[in-house]
C-alpha cells in the first residue's frame, strides 16, 4: 500500500507514532523519525521496525526549533530523494488550571504542539512541492474541537493544527498534495498511563463504544490518509474517538 514511499514521523519512537510508524513500515514504507531525548527508545524502535524490512531512520531534535526541520528535511533528502508522507504527531501536555498557568506553560506547548508542526509543514511540503504530490497529516485532538478543562494550552495548539490544516490543505491541494487531520479520543498512551484503572474505567464510560482508543486505531487512520485509498480527500479532521463527541 505504502510500497517504497518515505515517510516522516514526529514523535515516532512510542506511543501513537510508534504504531504509526510499525503500520507504514508494515506496509512498505522507508520511516524517518523524528525525536527529542529518549536515545535509548530511539535505538530500540529503530531495531524492531528495520526487522520489518524497509529503511529506518532516527533522527534527533526538538520540533519546537525550527532548525529541526531544516535538518530533517535536508537529511530526508540525501537519503531517500524525496519525502512522500509526513505525519505531524510530536506533541507534549503541560495540564493546569488558567489561572495557575504561566506564560511559559502556555507558550512551551504552543511552541511544540502548533509551532513544530507548522515548521515541519513548511520544510517538508517545498519537497513535496517539487515532487507535485505528497500527504500531510496534522495531529490534532477532541480537545481542540471541544474543550477541556485544565487544558487551555493544549486545547489551543490543537484547535490551531485544525485551522493551519485547512489553510494547507487550500494551498497545496492543486500542487498534488493533501493535507488532513486526525482528531484521537482517549487513547492508551504513556500520557494516559497515569490514570488509575478507576479513572480509565470512568473514562471509558464517556466513550459511545465503550472503551478507550489504542495506538493502532489511530495507526489504521493514518495509514487510510497516506494510501491512495484517499486520493480525493483533503482538508479533513477525522475523529478517531470512539465516538466520544458525538
Amino acid at each position: 500500500m505504502l510500497k517504497d514511499r518515505t515517510a516522516v514521523i514526529t514523535g515516532g519512537v512510542r506511543g501513537i507514532g510508534k504504531a504509526i510508524a510499525r503500520t507504514f513500515c508494515e506496509n512498505g514504507a522507508n520511516v524517518i523519525l523524528c525525536y527529542r531525548s529518549n536515545d535509548e527508545e530511539a535505538e530500540k524502535t529503530a531495531a524492531e521496525l528495520s526487522a520489518l524490512g524497509t529503511a529506518v531512520k532516527v533522527i534527533k531534535g526538538d520540533v519546537a526549533d525550527p532548525e529541526t526541520a531544516k535538518k530533517v528535511a535536508a537529511e530526508a533528502k540525501a537519503e531517500f530523494g524525496r519525502v512522500d508522507i509526513l505525519v505531524n504527531n510530536a506533541g507534549i501536555t503541560n495540564d493546569k488550571l488558567m489561572m495557575r498557568m504561566t506564560p511559559a506553560d502556555f507558550t512551551k506547548v504552543i511552541d511544540a504542539n502548533l509551532n513544530g508542526a507548522f515548521y515541519m509543514m513548511k520544510e517538508i511540503s517545498a519537497l513535496m512541492v517539487k515532487q507535485r504530490s505528497g500527504a500531510i497529516i496534522n495531529m490534532a485532538s477532541v480537545s481542540g474541537l471541544k474543550g477541556n478543562p485544565a487544558q487551555v494550552n493544549y486545547s489551543a495548539s490543537k484547535a490551531g493544527i485544525v485551522g493551519m490544516t485547512l489553510s494547507a490543505a487550500k494551498e497545496l491541494g492543486r500542487r498534488g498534495i493533501r493535507v488532513n487531520a486526525i482528531a484521537p479520543g482517549f487513547v492508551e498512551t504513556d500520557m494516559t498511563s497515569v490514570l488509575t484503572e478507576e479513572q480509565k474505567k470512568s473514562a471509558a464510560q464517556n466513550i459511545t463504544l465503550g472503551r478507550m482508543g489504542q495506538p493502532e486505531d489511530i495507526a489504521n487512520a493514518a495509514l487510510f490518509l497516506a494510501s491512495d485509498m484517499s486520493s480525493y480527500i483533503t482538508g479533513q479532521v477525522i475523529g478517531v474517538d470512539g465516538g466520544i463527541i458525538m
